[in-house]
Order: C-alpha cells, then sequence, then structure tokens
C-alpha cells in the first residue's frame, strides 16, 4: 500500500498539463486506498474486541474463571469504544483518556462502596444506563439537523428508542422493587398491576410498534417519534410493576438482555459493526441467562411477565409458630454440638446472609469444621438471593473453594447427609414446591434438605420469603430454627467450636 502510494506521488509530480489531471486522480485513489486501510484497521480491531467478549462470557460461565472473564470482557469493550470514537474523529486522544479516569474511578469508588446487598440495585441501575444511552443516541441521530434519516434507519431508530425507553424505566421500576421503596404507604416490592393489566399492555406494545413502521414510512413525522419516547417509558413501568419480589432474579437478567438488544439496534442506527456485535452478544446471553432462571423456578417467561407472584416482606416477624403447629428453637451452643458431631454438611445460602453480612463468618464455619475431618459443601440455588449468580458472588468473596460449591444435582446425597444449614434462604427450601400441587410455588427445582437427618435454619423470624408463602420446613421435626441475625448467630457457633 505505502510503495503504490509513493508511486502515484511521483507520478502526480510530473510536469505538464496532463500531469495536473494525473496529479488529481493521484491523490483521489490515494485517499481511496487509505480510507480502505483505514476501513479494514478498524473491522480488525472490531474482530478482535469481538473476539475478546466471546472468550469474557464464556469465562463468566464459571466462578473460577468469572474474575478473568470479566477482565477480558471490559478490555474488549474498551477496544471497541476507543476504536468508533477515534475513527468517527468524536474526541481526541486525550478526552479519552480523560474518560478512562474518570469512568475507572467512579467504577472503582462504586465497586468498593456499595455493599453486596446492594448489587442487585446496581446491576438494575447498570442496565437501564445501558438502554438510556441507547435511547439517546438514537434519539440524537433522528434529531441530528446534519444528517439525512432514511426510512430504513428510522426503522431501526424506533427499535432502539423503545427498547432503551423501556429498560431504562423498567429498571428503575426494579431499583425501587429491590431497595424495598414505598409510595404513599404501598410497597413497591409487590405485585402492582392495574384492572385489564395484560390487555392494557398489548394494545400500547400493539400502537407503539404501530407508531414505529409509520415513521419508517414517514421519517418526518416527529410527532410519532415523541409518541414512541413517552409510551415506551411508559411500558417499561407497566411491564414491570406487576412482578413480585420472586422473579426478581428473571426480572434482572431480562433487562440485561434488554440493554443489549437496544444496543444492537442502535448499532443498526450508527452502523457501527462493533455495537452491532456487542449488543448482540449481551442480549443473547442475558435471554440464556434468562431462560436458565425460569428452569430454575419451573416457570416459562410468560408466567413471569404476566407478574403477580411474590410479595416483598417488611418488617421481621414472630418466631411463634401458629396454632396448631410445633417450632423446635436452638441455642449457639446446641448448634455448635450438633455440627461438631456431624460427618456431613450442606450449607445453603440465601438472601438472608447477604442482608446480614454473614458471608465471610459462614466461610469461616465451613474451614473449622472441614479441618475436623466434616464434608461440607454449599448448595447453591440459581435463584437465591435477588440477582443471578449473587451467592456465588458472596462467597466468591469470602474466598470459599469454588470445588465446594454444588447446585441441584447433590438432592439424591441428601438422605445421607447429617446436617444441613440453611442460612437466609427461604423458597428454595420450601417441600411445597415439591409436595403441594396446590401451592404456587410447586414444580418449583428445590434443594430437599428436609431430608436430611437435621436440619438447622438460622433465620431472623418465621416469615416468608419473596414468593410470600409459609414455609413448612420450618415446623417438620428434624427442623431447628436459629432465630436472630445470621452473622451474629453463625459468629456465635463459632466462638462455641473454637472453646469446644
Amino acid at each position: 500500500m505505502l510503495t503504490t502510494s509513493l508511486l502515484l506521488l511521483a507520478q502526480a509530480a510530473a510536469p505538464g498539463p496532463e500531469a495536473a489531471a494525473d496529479a488529481s486522480d493521484a491523490l483521489t485513489q490515494i485517499g481511496r486506498q487509505d480510507s480502505a486501510l483505514l476501513k479494514f484497521v478498524v473491522d480488525l480491531a472490531y474482530l478482535f474486541a469481538a473476539v475478546l467478549l466471546v472468550f469474557g462470557l464464556k469465562m463468566l460461565a464459571s466462578p473460577r474463571t468469572a474474575r478473568r472473564g470479566n477482565m477480558v470482557a471490559a478490555v474488549g469493550m474498551l477496544i471497541a469504544i476507543v476504536v468508533t470514537l477515534l475513527d468517527q474523529q468524536i474526541v481526541g486522544p486525550w478526552v479519552i483518556l480523560a474518560g478512562v479516569i474518570v469512568g475507572g474511578l467512579i467504577g472503582m469508588v462504586a465497586a468498593r462502596t456499595v455493599p453486596m446487598t446492594g448489587m442487585p440495585e446496581m446491576v438494575a441501575l447498570f442496565n437501564g444506563s445501558g438502554g438510556a444511552a441507547s435511547a439517546v443516541v438514537a434519539i440524537a441521530e433522528y434529531w441530528n439537523p446534519g444528517s439525512v434519516v432514511r426510512g430504513d434507519l428510522t426503522f431501526s431508530i424506533g427499535l432502539s428508542i423503545l427498547i432503551g425507553m423501556v429498560t431504562v424505566t423498567g429498571s428503575l421500576v426494579a431499583f425501587a422493587k429491590l431497595r424495598g421503596m414505598t409510595i404513599a404507604g404501598v410497597r413497591l416490592g409487590n405485585p402492582l398491576a392495574l384492572p385489564g393489566q395484560h390487555v392494557i399492555n398489548l394494545v400500547l406494545i400493539l400502537f407503539v410498534l404501530g407508531l414505529i413502521v409509520y415513521l419508517t414510512g414517514t421519517p418526518g413525522a416527529t410527532w410519532a417519534a415523541v409518541l414512541i419516547i413517552v409510551v415506551a417509558a411508559l411500558l417499561g413501568v407497566l411491564l414491570t410493576a406487576p412482578i413480585g419480589g420472586a422473579d426478581m432474579p428473571v426480572v434482572v437478567s431480562l433487562l440485561n438482555s434488554y440493554s443489549g438488544l437496544a444496543a444492537c439496534a442502535t448499532g443498526f442506527v450508527l452502523e457501527n459493526t462493533g455495537l452491532i456485535v456487542s449488543g448482540s452478544l449481551v442480549g443473547a446471553s442475558g435471554l440464556i441467562l434468562t431462560q436458565i432462571m425460569c428452569k430454575a423456578m419451573d416457570r416459562s417467561l410468560l408466567n413471569v411477565l404476566a407478574g403477580g407472584f411474590g410479595q416483598d416482606t417488611a418488617a421481621a416477624g414472630g418466631t411463634e409458630a401458629r396454632e396448631g403447629l410445633t417450632v423446635r428453637k436452638m441455642g449457639a451452643e446446641e448448634a455448635a454440638m450438633v455440627l461438631e458431631a456431624a460427618q456431613s454438611l450442606v450449607i445453603v445460602p440465601g438472601y438472608g446472609m447477604a442482608v446480614a453480612q454473614a458471608q465471610h463468618i459462614v466461610a469461616e464455619l465451613a474451614d473449622l469444621l472441614r479441618d475436623r475431618d466434616v464434608n461440607v459443601m454449599f448448595g447453591i440455588h440459581p435463584v437465591a438471593g435477588r440477582m443471578p449468580g449473587h451467592m456465588n458472588v458472596l462467597l466468591a468473596e469470602a474466598n470459599v473453594d469454588y470445588e465446594l460449591l454444588r447446585d441441584l444435582d447433590c438432592n439424591p446425597e441428601m438422605p445421607q447427609i447429617d446436617v444441613a444449614l440453611v442460612v437466609g434462604a427461604n423458597d428454595v427450601v420450601n417441600p411445597d414446591a415439591r409436595d403441594n400441587p396446590g401451592s404456587q410455588i410447586y414444580g418449583m427445582p428445590i434443594f430437599d434438605v428436609d431430608r436430611c437427618k437435621t436440619v438447622m435454619v438460622c433465620k431472623r423470624s418465621l416469615n416468608p420469603g419473596f414468593a410470600g408463602i409459609e414455609n413448612p420446613l420450618f415446623f417438620k421435626e428434624n427442623t431447628t430454627m436459629l432465630f436472630g441475625d445470621a452473622k451474629k448467630m453463625i459468629t456465635e457457633i463459632v466462638s462455641e467450636l473454637k472453646s469446644a
């Protein structure tokens, strides 16, 4: 390429009137070659970034490689962003460097200050930010006075605005639900549905799709673009508000998928290969994760979107059973004696462990018992907590050995296990999901901890979980309750074991 350019320049330097025309043609040809070379380099960079994103997603599938996968994917995204900014000559290198520093500092502060119990809310906000960015870019492209919007691009703009606005408002509602916020005394974590909710949603979806088709045929109809923004924002609220606390892990993963699809649609608006590829990867992986979450709850995605499943419980309730049921209570000293005599133990963590920030002391308990030749494993349910992988993140923070983590495949071993220690979990160990066809969680895969020889449940009260239903596990003959804050209770048990 360089040799060809030099020969063309030499030809352009020749004297004579004909040489002037030849020079003009030569310079035009050089410009085309340079443009082709630049496009090749940009596409190559996008390809490399896409490869990094794919490998990063692959590594995120295992707790052992998840941290490394996150870094690899982040590098891939950084390359794609920097190449795009430089290729489009949007900002200079120093502005990019300043953005990396400022953004990195914000991310570092957030990572260090946001507690693990706040991670689901933080993820919801991140999803919303991605959707908002896609919608804003699409809106800016539509109203850009320097560009002529073609009909095919208008269709992509409409889709980007629709998915982006649904993502941002839906994520804000999810944030409020996860945060336990209230409006006029109404807890947003509970399912909130209007009469004829599904019919209203269907009508609005068809209406906004009709607006997108109309805008495609009439790109100058700005009123249609404004209506798309308003209706899409309303749809995000109406689609998320009826969904209860039990389905929050599914909602978080679904909104993550929405943010990727919005980015992909915006990629078509900007005709940017990197954005199309990265958005497609995020959207596809989010949908796969959503399907995994639905399978773990034995619910279809339509059931989740229909809403109404799960109540967000408020303050801790009582520790006394209702009439006709018996609750067996145990203190730290007795619990330590039971654990010390056990040969095998399964620990099933839930959101209560996250609230109490008890993951480190639980990990210490596991290490202490393993040193005494107790066979210890952790049962991690796919929907335990309030976001996908919540328990894995908590236990990784406490440096729990990945080899100790088991999923539902350990259920056949439960009858041979001496002790099951349930720390802040509820619905994922509720036997009604297995035994009671009349229960709303019937069919949901659970850990069969009630089949262990002894079950110890560490919980503040007898309050129901996200599903808002009573758990008969608490009243079984082989179950004892360790009432109180999980961190305090497990700390007392560890102290008893150390002093024994």
